[in-house]
């Protein structure tokens, strides 16, 4: 469930700044100010449980109340005017299937403010407060504010057997004999700040300022050992053939002491024997190509390979907002992920197999019918 956003204003603030000074005021209602507080700055539910010492459904309870009635009604335990407005389970469907639609013309997306409104305009309620609406998503497990993007595939014969390929790869026990190694690529905008940032401090944000200057692009080569936890990424000026070649020769290399390496990747052009004859010549690069047992992703799957985990990891942990102002700086910070990375041998739990496959997309390989 998404977390329960509270906005406080001034005057609310103080209110809790007064009563926590006073020392008079009840242990509860004290808790319940703070609480409020808490989430104002953004303090997730398990750290206000840990640092109020409350349990959960009260920090849940608190927040509702403000959502529903208010500063005074949350924390003072006021009389309310009147019984809470209910919406019955018709009234709840209704709203959901409004919401899994599309918003109004005009609208990219659905918001509380715009649900409640169309809501009440479309006659599925005649009032509904903006922390009733909350809990109808929570309670439907809806968040319309985020999306995915999903390429829907063509599950023809080659996408299924190419599939079945790369799993059956992914079931296999780990062998450091034969290690699997997931590749991909990432380009990278070189971004950089016009204006010197702000730092974070005690009791302020970090700014940065919105002018930023364009230095062009780089390449990101990343690999993946994901039974061991090993990662390797190399930041390239372009991604050519010859860029390719060098970084499977320097896999090639980093496994050296493997019978085979098993190389998961997808079918881009330069993803080839070519690549590294046309760099190093056809002795030595038959002979690099020859030490990788070769596995293609299907087209439209780059959810298949494990090096787009990697990336996302890679992409969060280390490029952050995204502005790196030069090539040299963002060989710097992927240096120092990858040594970072590395000591904690983070594993990535795969678990989608072939079985599960089958069921997902209800086909039958023996029979080649989907």
């Amino acid at each position: 469930m998404a977390p329960i956003k509270i906005i406080l204003k001034k005057n609310e603030l103080a209110k809790i700044k007064t009563l926590t000074k006073k020392g008079l005021e009840d242990v509860r209602v004290v808790k319940r100010a703070l609480i409020l507080k808490s989430r104002h700055m953004g303090i997730s539910t398990e750290d206000i449980v840990e640092l109020l010492d409350v349990d959960s459904k009260t920090v849940s309870n608190t927040l509702n109340n403000f959502l529903e009635f208010g500063f005074d009604i949350s924390v003072y335990d006021a009389p309310r005017t009147g019984r809470p407005i209910e919406i019955n389970d018709r009234e709840k469907a209704n709203i959901v299937a409004m919401v899994c639609s599309n918003p109004p013309d005009g609208y990219a997306r659905w918001t509380i403010d715009l649900i409640a409104e169309e809501s009440v305009k479309r006659g599925h309620v005649e009032t509904i407060s903006k922390g009733k609406i909350q809990v109808v998503l929570q309670e439907h497990e809806l968040k319309p504010w985020r999306e995915k993007m999903w390429c829907v595939p063509t599950l023809d014969a080659e996408y299924i057997e190419r599939m079945e390929d790369v799993l059956k790869v992914y079931e296999k026990n780990y062998d450091s004999n034969f290690p699997v190694v997931c590749i991909d690529e990432k380009p990278v905008a070189l971004i950089g700040d016009k204006h010197e940032r702000t730092p974070l401090a005690a009791g302020k944000i970090a700014k940065k300022d919105y002018e930023y200057s364009r230095n062009g692009s780089a390449n990101v080569f990343c690999a993946v050992e994901p039974l061991a936890g090993n990662f390797y990424n190399k930041v390239t000026e372009r991604r050519t053939r010859i860029d390719f070649a060098k970084f499977l020769n320097s896999i090639e290399k980093k496994y050296s002491a493997a019978e085979k390496i098993i190389l998961v990747m997808d079918n881009l052009n330069i993803h080839s024997e070519k690549s590294l004859v046309e760099h190093y010549g056809e002795e030595k690069g038959c002979l690099i190509w020859s030490r990788f047992e070769v596995h293609h992703t299907p087209k439209h799957a780059s959810w298949l390979n494990q090096a787009e985990i990697a990336i996302g990891m890679f992409s969060r942990q280390c490029l952050g907002d995204g502005r790196v102002g030069s090539i040299e700086k963002l060989k710097e910070m992927t240096s120092h992920w990858n040594k970072s990375a590395n000591r904690k041998n983070k594993i990535i739990a795969w678990n989608f197999n072939r079985k599960k496959a089958r069921e997902k997309f209800n086909y039958n390989p023996s029979s080649g019918k989907i």
